[in-house]
């Protein structure tokens, strides 16, 4: 007798495992963009240029992360 395996068990949790990573990680990513916005803008009213300058790096490293992770998905996802 055949028993037909209608799903995957390590395959599923491999892609349950990707998914909350990369959701967790690009949230997070996102989040520290923000931040560094925010905090650039302070930084910049209270006349602190070198900190404002790390918080605009952080931003926008932060940033291309989070487009750099979009790519990635995008590319993945149309290429299976």
């Amino acid at each position: 007798m055949i028993v037909a395996v209608i799903v995957q068990g390590k395959e599923l949790l491999q892609s349950v495992i990707a998914s909350v990573v990369a959701g967790v990680g690009v949230t997070f990513a996102f989040s520290m963009a923000i931040w560094g916005a925010v905090r650039f803008v302070d930084l910049s009213r209270g006349e602190r240029p070198l900190a404002a300058a790390g918080a605009v790096l952080v931003a926008v490293v932060a940033l291309a992360v989070t487009v750099g992770a979009i790519v990635v998905g995008i590319v993945v996802m149309t290429s299976k």
